[in-house]
């Protein structure tokens, strides 16, 4: 059962580091680590995540029932935050590939998946901004909150957007690689649009069944397997 047994830090460095020490102690799968507030919460690319206490959802899960689907994880989290988000919210979610989640272009959650594959365990962290009001200056432009996207009223309260986080991947992360493909593919934030990246730059034209992005280019098609990619702003 995702969520159970539950670690609550009311403080603490980073729920994944938390998260990992449980898994290599033993804890079982499902084993969730929450915080109030972080002071050294990352996301990809080793960037800071950072949030006012009690304003985010800061949780991460030890996952050991992995199959053949684990590398399409970070694609099913994505897809369960925007389902649980849009459930309790008047929000629309996308996902920019692999698994931010957009809000009125923005990012709203992010998602950082670690582990020892050859020991059999990952552990899923997920920050998602419900409360903030404001941002640091160098995340003003691209970061957003339920509260700052949502057309009028406060958000839920963070449990109950945890709560309504739970239900989903409980449903989303042992789902058939089909269904996570398509799923993910509705709410594709890229596709279509020019893109630019590290070794070069194209047009998005959605995931391969690996989940790996795919770009057009004047010299073909091309799978980006991982890396960071940004929009061609026009």
């Amino acid at each position: 059962m995702i969520g159970v047994p539950h670690v609550h830090h009311r403080a603490t460095d980073s729920t994944n580091e938390r998260a990992k020490d449980l898994a290599q102690s033993g804890a079982p799968h499902g084993t969730l680590v929450t915080a109030g507030e972080q002071g050294a919460g990352r996301g990809r690319q080793g960037r800071q995540w950072s949030a006012p206490p009690g304003a985010a959802v800061l949780m991460s899960l030890v996952l050991r029932e992995l199959d053949e689907s684990a590398d399409l994880l970070p694609l099913a989290a994505a897809v369960a935050v925007c389902e649980a988000v849009e459930a309790q919210t008047p929000v629309e979610c996308l996902v920019k590939w692999p698994n931010d989640v957009w809000a009125q272009g923005r990012k709203l959650a992010g998602i950082l998946i670690e582990g020892r594959p050859q020991e059999g365990w990952a552990v899923l962290g997920i920050g998602l901004n419900v409360s903030t009001s404001a941002f640091p200056a160098d995340l003003a432009r691209i970061a957003t909150s339920l509260a700052l996207s949502a057309p009028s009223g406060p958000p839920p309260p963070v449990t109950a957007v945890l709560a309504g986080l739970l239900e989903r991947l409980e449903r989303r992360l042992p789902a058939p690689a089909d269904e996570t493909l398509a799923a993910w593919r509705e709410r594709d934030a890229l596709h279509g649009h020019a893109v630019r990246w590290a070794d070069g730059q194209g047009t998005a034209a959605g995931i391969d069944e690996t989940g790996a992005l795919l770009v057009r280019t004047g010299s073909g098609t091309h799978a980006l397997q991982a890396g960071e990619v940004h929009l061609q702003r026009r």
